[in-house]
């Protein structure tokens, strides 16, 4: 055994470790109180050694004397140090980046499709090409002439690629309308299709052909005709299920928007749920009205009208008394509106009445400033007939000439319609300068403004959705069947979607004698007369 040891010097190391702010154990130093940390800690050391075949072997063991009982008011006695990392970041920054990273993305994911497209499409039109090329160059002269046949063979091949190369343009190298997110079943089994079918051309005829260095001529080009076809045959199987198979309707679907009720209902053929929900959204921007939050407002603030009516007053005081009655607030809350509940509906019809006359009014007064700006642009060209050039006016400056005769009144409806947000004074005075050039009537400038328009009439800031997410139990790459519910979720308001199927029809046929419709008529000599 060996005695312990005293190791003052490693007790003042430790004793320093413990000390201040900057110590290397800084990270308890919160849990410390203040008075404490910036003491001596009074700790003994007992150093230890031994030795053995490894060498000596030292045992460090401190002991620290017991931590003071913390009293109630440690959260306000207690000093916390926190400091303030250079590499900081803010959360602006942080959402930026993940926006950038998420631009870059969906960009990669928008062109990929296009870019694999394209090296399936180079590699089914130069492995032909290849096809006859390679012997000519590897083994030309042991190669057998074919004369006619050959050159009939090589019109033949020429225009089946010229018409295969427009065929794949037209059908695969289109500019993509949406970001899907799952890939798309049927695309993804025809480049397989053609994948697995070039290549086991390519193997047939490294094999048979550049192997044995065939001298057959005629016979390698036949084999490339047939290729070609082949591959003509799978972009008929491509136009069969991409283009054809959903033309049918076969279902029928409820779309309908959350906020507003705004329902429509549309026939679609046998597609995906993904490709379902694209084309229920290029419907939704063609004949939806245009989505307005400021007509939801109208009901939100009648009903926070009706509970601002509402007062509790506490007359028994606090204490046990005041309890109970605060217990009963919502009891007496409800009785209140109880009570208002028959004359609610009255202030509904009143309401609404009023809201509708001051619409009337209001549209009565752009009317008439319309057409009277209107009449005053046609007194003024038949002027301008009679004038100098130098004094003919533009188009533009004609719509701005008359723009502010009728600015109020059609500022004072958008407002009263609550559809201000929907157009910029820019766009106004564009879309009069349009009827002026088209020489248009004033109930054709004011159809705009009378009546919502579809979503795709505003321009893209207008939409109140640019981006969609797709909410649903079944695979989205899975085809819609009879109850098929799914939902399509934006920022301000969704679209849920029914899918019910169109049910099947028996027609019979009913054949009628053409002799039935044959009657006689009997006339006696004898009248009433």
């Amino acid at each position: 055994m060996v005695e312990p040891v005293k190791c003052p010097l490693l007790f003042s190391v430790i004793t320093k470790c413990f000390k201040g702010k900057k110590s290397r154990f800084g990270k308890y130093a919160p849990l410390l109180p203040c008075r404490e940390r910036d003491e001596t800690v009074d700790a003994s050391l007992v150093c230890s050694g031994s030795v053995s075949s490894k060498g000596l072997q030292t045992h460090l063991s401190f002991i620290l004397p017991p931590a003071p009982l913390q009293d109630d008011n440690w959260g306000e006695t207690t000093t916390a140090v926190t400091g303030t990392s250079e590499l900081s970041i803010s959360q602006e920054e942080v959402v930026g980046l993940g926006k950038e990273i998420q631009d870059r993305t969906q960009g990669f994911r928008r062109y990929l499709p296009l870019a694999v497209g394209s090296c399936v499409g180079l590699l089914v039109l130069a492995t032909p090409l290849v096809f006859l090329l390679l012997p000519a160059l590897m083994w030309p002269d042991r190669l057998q002439t074919c004369g006619a046949a050959c050159e009939g063979l090589f019109l033949s091949i020429s225009f089946k690629l010229l018409i295969l190369l427009v065929a794949v343009w037209a059908l695969f190298l289109r500019p993509g309308r949406a970001c899907l997110p799952r890939v798309c079943v049927y695309r993804a089994f025809l480049t397989t299709l053609t994948l697995l079918l070039t290549m086991s051309y390519w193997l047939f005829y490294g094999v048979r052909i550049l192997d044995a260095q065939d001298e057959d001529y005629h016979g390698i080009v036949q084999f490339a005709v047939s290729l070609v076809d082949s591959q003509l045959f799978v972009h008929y199987l491509a136009v069969v299920l991409l283009e054809l198979r959903h033309l049918q309707p076969c279902y029928s679907v409820c779309v309908i928007r959350s906020t507003d009720g705004e329902t429509r209902h549309y026939n679609i053929g046998q597609l995906s749920i993904q490709k379902a929900a694209l084309s229920i959204l290029e419907y939704y921007y063609r004949d939806f009205p245009l989505h307005n939050p400021s007509l939801l407002s109208a009901s939100k603030h009648r009903a926070a009208k009706h509970l601002a009516g509402l007062k509790v007053y506490n007359v028994d005081g606090y204490g046990r008394l005041g309890a109970a009655s605060n217990g009963n607030q919502s009891r007496a809350m409800v009785t209140a509106a109880a009570k208002r509940k028959d004359s609610a509906h009255n202030e509904l019809y009143y309401e609404e009445a009023d809201y509708e006359r001051r619409v009337r009014k209001r549209k009565a007064r752009l009317v008439v400033a319309v057409e009277e700006a209107f009449t005053h642009v046609r007194r003024m060209k038949k002027e301008d007939e009679r004038a100098t050039p130098s004094d003919i006016m533009d188009v533009r400056e004609a719509a701005l000439a008359i723009f502010p005769s009728m600015a109020r009144a059609l500022q004072k409806y958008l407002r009263t319609t609550r559809r201000q947000h929907c157009h910029s004074m820019e766009s106004i005075q564009k879309h009069l300068a349009f009827c002026l050039v088209n020489n248009m009537s004033p109930k054709a400038f004011l159809e705009t403004y009378l009546a919502p328009g579809p979503t795709l009439q505003y321009g893209p800031e207008r939409w109140m959705a640019d981006q969609w997410t797709l909410v649903s139990e079944a695979s989205v790459t899975s085809g819609i069947k009879e109850g098929t519910e799914f939902l399509l979720r934006c920022l301000d308001f969704n679209l849920a979607v029914t899918v019910k199927g169109i049910p099947y029809i028996r027609l019979t046929e009913e054949y009628i004698d053409p002799k039935s419709h044959k009657f006689l008529l009997l006339l006696q000599s004898e009248t009433s007369v």
